[in-house]
């Protein structure tokens, strides 16, 4: 990996500790660069990076991920939906939703049935065991995005999911050009 240097990135001393990839670790003595900082693109990552984190620990054993909890909330708001509802109210690609749905009826959270209306058509709907587990993780969830959202005022919530809405719906509207 080339590192380019430039006046901002440019520090006098010992070369920063890398990991097993070469990858520069935490330094909790330094701050990020202002360019790090201001890049949209590396926040997003990081405060996602921190979401899954928080997720992981509050829904400890449950065995489940963020999107798997996204798409039984959505079947368990709207039982029998279909696998395309289920990308357009999730917003997660089509490919991922096939796999995420196997998965899920692998472990027995979900089941699938034709339907009648058209043959090639499944009917998503959840599990006992998936009931029980989503008793547990809708609390745990919201308790992940409390902690996640704690930094900010009620009002700087409302607008971060409002610009985060804004920012993929602009990329779904993309997407369809």
């Amino acid at each position: 990996m080339i590192q380019v240097l430039t006046p901002t990135n440019c520090v006098s001393g010992p070369p920063p500790k890398t990991d097993l990839d070469g990858m520069a670790t935490r330094s909790t003595s330094r701050k990020a660069s202002k360019p790090t900082q201001e890049s949209a693109l590396h926040q997003l990552h990081r405060a996602s990076q921190f979401a899954s984190d928080l997720f992981a620990g509050e829904t400890h054993g449950m065995n489940i991920t963020p999107r798997q909890f996204a798409v039984l909330q959505t079947i368990m708001a709207d039982e029998g939906l279909s696998q395309t509802d289920l990308v357009l109210r999730t917003g997660i690609d089509r490919s991922t939703i096939a796999d995420i749905v196997r998965r899920m009826q692998t472990k027995g959270l979900i089941k699938r049935k034709r339907t009648k209306a058209d043959a090639r058509v499944y009917a998503v709907s959840l599990t006992d065991k998936s009931r029980k587990v989503m008793v547990k993780a809708v609390p745990s969830a919201a308790r992940a995005d409390e902690k996640l959202l704690s930094a900010l005022t009620s009002t700087e919530r409302a607008r971060l999911i409002q610009y985060l809405g804004k920012i993929t719906n602009e990329a779904e509207s993309q997407a369809h050009d």
